[in-house]
């Protein structure tokens, strides 16, 4: 099958299946005498495979761990559940930055008790008076805003 009926097959973009295969995350596929790719129907299970660890929000290293598991059926499974578990406690750390956050946010839209002159809103006068954390990457929590291309 060509890239557009597998795209349509797996829900990933054109492009995300041309940068995955570029990563090394599917195999190069065979080309038509045309030079066209000629995708089987192995990389509909692999992607969806990676599809299903994205959804679960696994990195890309992650996810190359798991299939170089998955290529490799005399593997022990042992790796994937440390895998997982370690994913796992990130998720928990996310969450509890996430809660931290929502506290923040709480706190600062309390200041805000009536309509008013943006000179005089609480909201924006707190803002000001926050401490800006020296680095966006400390205070901000990667991922929570549902966005991930492919």
């Amino acid at each position: 099958m060509r890239i557009g009926t597998l795209a349509s097959e797996t829900g990933f973009t054109q492009e995300t299946i041309r940068y995955y295969e570029r990563i090394g995350l599917i195999p190069a596929p065979l080309r038509s005498e045309s030079n066209y790719r000629d995708y089987g129907a192995g990389f509909v299970d692999r992607l969806r495979f990676i599809a299903n660890c994205r959804s679960l929000d696994m990195t890309l290293d992650e996810v190359r761990h798991l299939l170089e598991l998955r290529d490799n059926p005399e593997a022990r499974c042992g790796e994937a559940n440390q895998l997982l578990g370690e994913h796992l406690g990130h998720v928990r750390r996310r969450i509890d930055e996430l809660n931290q956050l929502a506290h923040q946010l709480e706190v600062i839209q309390g200041q805000c008790h009536e309509e008013q002159a943006a000179r005089d809103c609480g909201i924006l006068n707190e803002l000001d008076r926050m401490e800006a954390a020296a680095d966006d990457k400390e205070t901000h929590v990667p991922g929570s805003h549902g966005h991930r291309p492919g």
